[in-house]
């Protein structure tokens, strides 16, 4: 990482740097010569200074060891990521943070960032108007820059429930104190009861004044809600009483509380004509429109909002921001500095993992391939779906009156997807290409192939590209009248605080959810039935992993992040994200232990309490040490008093070749106990229907 060498950086520097840079003239000038190739010469009359000042600035970052032929792989990325948002979306500028840090959560952490670049951005005379959100209330309690002159800080909207702490006027009086400016409210609820009703408030002296003040704006702090039911546009009461199926169902996201489409259209439905606010055309003639926005479950209304122009300043996370611009296309860019070292004479050999070796033909046919290979296998259990060939259909599953259970996502997990694929489980499962969402078409015909006329329901983790296909998916379904009902699973517990569960990864857990959806089905329970116990499933379950080896593409044959010999990587996501933490590698028994005391804190089990048990290879891990790690964590149970009424050991759901393992649990009830023994008969899952494990 680099840092500046001492003292506050000139602010005539800090007010021409990319906000991406974080103030740190030593980063930018490093950045400018490492990554962008630039002349020192050419980096002295950019940031303003001597050649001499550079030449010291990068001698500095090499001497401290803090720039050693290369700048930091976790700063590069959150820098790299950033200006490819920048140039995409055509930004005035962006700054990406971690998706993870220490105990705060992400809408905090959010704010933090967003307050800096508010100060940054923040001038005397200016009229900054402000809609609300938790992140946006973050910011303002983060802020403190008083001393401009003549700041006016406006509501965006008119007020909305007091059901929540971020009510717009709650957010607009809170920046306002932390600038000390002067704030003007509308003095109107955001949503009134009738068009008429909004047209004799605006004629009102009072409100007319106020709206005049927000006309004025230069520069609006907005969040971005995403259309789920526990976002920001549903907790503030806008769609009380609304239909959101009828008349938002094109809706991703909403701004200000506007909705708005995939493509960043304006969706127009009953509320629009009684909202009390700036609408889409007015929020985009402000000069300068700051977002704040992050999470996984964001990913499909922030590409949206950027899509329809209404942000040209973006504070985001890293997860969230790879997500928005891997779903508009984006492939990153291989680094500069990502050549292959020199041969020294004499030095030492390279280290060889022994990851780097596949068994494969060409890498871009691996998918396409595999699925091949595993449908003449797996022959009298599966069948290819008609019109794709990335999604397999169950021979014995699908059946009339029959809810249909359609499952899926990027390929590499085998048999994560396709093996719980059969009578008793899921009916179909579609495969993107490795760690990739699969597209919505072939979703689509999964979703023909097995509908039964009792409606679809999908099952699928909780990721950008999944989330955004899987919805276009349902829209299309719709369309053709079929029902659909969607179930995200978020078991990863390293990925997000307890807070923000919603912000989760879904990972080998979805094992537990998959097995229960298919066996309510399977007894003919209703769409609305199986919806409800598969979530209870999934809020039921907790999952936690780490990793001895990184995973390695079967393209580029390099792993995914750097971890030391003697050591290990603590939360581990299955696409080869790195962990929240690293430590030295300790015995099994200890390894065990800290999985399974995390999982225990969140879950807060008593004793008689009964679980599911999970020890899953992420596919580099032989068997004899899963079943070490089972010992242990069976021993801990035992000793706390939970009964396990089943344990499941096995590569279920794996990250291609990365050496690990993960633990998942589920807490039971008597119903969930009858669904995960009903009987099934998939590739990787046969249950029989007896009762199995221990107490």
């Amino acid at each position: 990482m680099v840092k500046r060498s001492g003292g506050k950086p000139d602010k005539a520097i800090l007010s021409e740097m990319p906000m991406r840079f974080g103030d740190d003239p030593l980063l930018w000038a490093a950045w400018l010569y490492y990554e962008d190739g630039m002349t020192q010469a050419d980096i002295a009359n950019l940031m303003g200074l001597s050649r001499a000042s550079v030449n010291t600035y990068l001698a500095d970052a090499r001497t401290r060891g803090l720039v050693n032929i290369e700048i930091e792989p976790d700063r590069f990325r959150s820098v790299m990521i950033a200006k490819a948002m920048k140039d995409r979306f055509n930004l005035q500028d962006c700054l990406v943070i971690p998706s993870e840090g220490g105990d705060r959560s992400l809408f905090e952490r959010l704010g933090a960032a967003g307050a800096q670049v508010l100060k940054r951005l923040v001038r005397a005379g200016d009229t900054i108007a402000v809609a609300w959100g938790r992140s946006v209330l973050s910011l303002a309690e983060e802020l403190h820059h008083p001393g401009l002159a003549d700041i006016r800080v406006v509501q965006a909207s008119g007020s909305t429930t007091a059901r929540i702490p971020w009510t717009p006027e709650a957010c607009a009086a809170r920046l306002a104190e932390a600038l000390g400016a002067r704030w003007v409210p509308l003095s109107a609820p955001a949503i009134v009861s009738s068009p008429e009703m909004r047209e004799r408030l605006l004629a009102e002296t009072v409100l007319s004044e106020q709206m005049v003040v927000l006309s004025e704006a230069n520069r609006i702090v907005m969040g971005i809600s995403s259309m789920r039911p526990e976002s920001t546009i549903h907790t503030s009461g806008f769609l009380d009483g609304v239909d959101q199926q009828a008349h938002y169902q094109d809706a991703v996201g909403s701004v200000s509380g506007r909705f708005i489409s995939a493509r960043g259209e304006p969706v127009i439905g009953p509320v629009n004509d009684r909202t009390i606010g700036l609408d889409l055309a007015a929020l985009r003639a402000i000069p300068q429109r700051i977002a704040v926005a992050g999470g996984i479950e964001k990913v499909s209304a922030i590409l949206a909002a950027l899509r329809g122009g209404y942000v040209n300043v973006l504070i985001t996370d890293a997860a969230s921001a790879r997500g928005v611009l891997t779903a508009d296309g984006w492939q990153e860019p291989k680094r500069r500095s990502q050549v292959p070292a020199p041969v020294v004479e004499g030095a030492a050999p390279r280290v060889h993992h022994g990851g780097d070796k596949k068994l494969i033909n060409e890498a871009r046919d691996i998918v396409d391939e595999s699925i091949d290979g595993l449908l003449l296998a797996h022959e009298p259990l599966l069948a290819k779906v008609p019109g794709t060939h990335r999604a397999v259909m169950a021979r014995n599953g699908p059946r009339s009156g029959k809810v249909g259970i359609v499952i899926g996502g990027g390929s590499g997990h085998d048999p994560g997807f396709w093996g719980y694929v059969g009578q008793g489980c899921a009916d179909a499962a579609v495969m993107g290409n490795i760690f990739a969402a699969p597209p919505p078409d072939p979703i689509l015909a999964a979703s023909r192939a097995v509908h039964g006329d009792a409606g679809l329901l999908y099952i699928y983790g909780n990721f950008s590209g999944d989330v955004m296909n899987f919805d276009m998916a349902a829209e299309m379904a719709a369309a053709e009248g079929i029902r659909v009902r969607q179930v995200v699973t978020t078991d990863d517990i390293a990925s997000s605080p307890p807070d923000a569960r919603g912000s989760r990864r879904g990972v080998a857990g979805n094992v537990f959810v998959f097995k229960i959806a298919g066996a309510a089905a399977d007894l003919n329970a209703s769409l609305e039935a199986c919806e409800i116990v598969a979530r209870r499933a999934a809020d039921c379950t907790y999952t936690m992993g780490l990793a001895l080896e990184p995973v390695r593409l079967p393209d580029t044959r390099q792993p995914s992040y750097e971890v030391g010999p003697d050591e290990m990587e603590i939360g581990v996501g299955i696409h080869g994200e790195p962990g929240v933490m690293r430590q030295k590698i300790v015995k099994a028994d200890d390894a065990a232990d800290l999985l399974l005391d995390r999982i225990l804190s969140e879950m807060a089990p008593v004793r008689g309490d009964r679980v599911a048990l999970l020890i899953n290879s992420l596919g580099g891990t032989q068997t004899m040490e899963l079943y070490i790690l089972a010992r242990r964590v069976r021993q801990r149970l035992k000793a706390h008093g939970i009964g396990v009424h089943r344990t499941f050991v096995g590569p279920y759901f794996t990250s291609l070749d990365m050496k690990g393992v993960s633990l998942s649990l589920m807490k039971l009830d008597d119903e969930l106990i009858t669904l995960l023994d009903h009987p099934c008969h998939t590739p990787a899952l046969t249950e029989l229907g007896e009762q199995k494990g221990g107490k």
